[in-house]
C-alpha cells in the first residue's frame, strides 16, 4: 500500500482521522488543554496548535500546486513553526479548538479542489523530501500520531489498518539510523528476524 502516491485514498483516510480527532477534543476545557501531553515539554494545547498549523502548511502546499506554484510548508522554515506553536498553545481552550476545526476544514476544502483537478503538480517538493501528492498521507500520519500523543484515550490500537499498512514499513526503514551502538543494531535485527526477544534496553531515537 502506497498512500503517498494515492492522494485520493489518503485524503479520504485523513478526513476520517480528522473527524475522530475533532470528536475527541471538541469539548475540552481550559485545564485539559493546559495539561501535559505525552510529548515532553508540550501541553495538549501545544499538540493541538501544532496540528492546526500543520493543516495550514499542507493547505499552502496543495493550494500552491493548484496554481502551479511550488510552495513550502512554512515560508520562514522551522523557526516559524516553533514560534506559531508557542504563541498559540496558551490560548483558551475554545480558541484552540476553534482554530483546529477551522484549519482542518480549510484543508479538506483544498482536498476537494485538488481531487477535482486531478491532484496536479504532484512532483513539487516545496523544499521538502516528498512531493505535494504525498501531503494527504503525511497529514494522516500527523493526525494519527499526535492524536495518541494527546493522551486523551486514543491509542495505537485505534489506528486504522490502512494507515498501519502504509506507515509501519516507512517507520521500520528509519530504524537503522535511530539505533545507537552496533550491539543494539544487531540485537534489533535478530529480533526482527525472529531470532530472539527484543532487548529491553533497546532505544530508538525519536522519529
Amino acid at each position: 500500500m502506497d498512500l503517498e502516491n494515492d492522494p485520493e485514498r489518503a485524503s479520504r483516510l485523513c478526513r476520517e482521522a480528522q473527524a475522530r480527532l475533532m470528536g475527541n477534543v471538541a469539548n475540552l476545557a481550559d485545564p485539559e488543554v493546559r495539561a501535559p501531553s505525552q510529548l515532553p515539554g508540550w501541553s495538549v494545547g501545544h499538540v493541538l496548535t501544532h496540528l492546526a498549523r500543520n493543516a495550514d502548511a499542507h493547505t499552502r502546499r496543495l493550494a500552491g500546486a493548484l496554481d502551479g506554484q511550488d510552495v513550502p510548508k512554512y515560508a520562514s522554515g522551522e523557526g516559524q513553526r516553533r514560534v506559531e506553536i508557542e504563541d498559540g498553545a496558551g490560548r483558551p481552550a475554545v480558541q484552540v479548538v476553534a482554530d483546529l476545526r477551522s484549519s482542518m476544514a480549510h484543508l479538506e476544502e483544498v482536498f476537494d479542489r485538488s481531487s477535482d483537478a486531478g491532484w496536479p503538480n504532484g512532483h513539487f517538493l516545496g523544499g521538502g523530501h516528498y512531493g505535494v501528492s504525498g501531503c494527504p498521507a503525511h497529514r494522516l500520519r500527523e493526525v494519527e500520531m499526535h492524536h495518541v500523543d494527546l493522551g486523551l484515550g486514543y491509542t495505537p490500537l485505534d489506528w486504522p489498518e490502512e494507515y498501519v499498512g502504509w506507515d509501519l514499513p516507512m517507520l521500520l526503514a528509519t530504524a537503522p539510523g535511530r539505533l545507537g551502538n552496533p550491539s543494539e543494531k544487531r540485537l534489533f535485527m535478530a529480533w526482527l528476524a525472529g531470532r530472539g526477544p527484543l532487548d529491553p534496553s533497546t532505544n530508538l531515537d525519536p522519529w
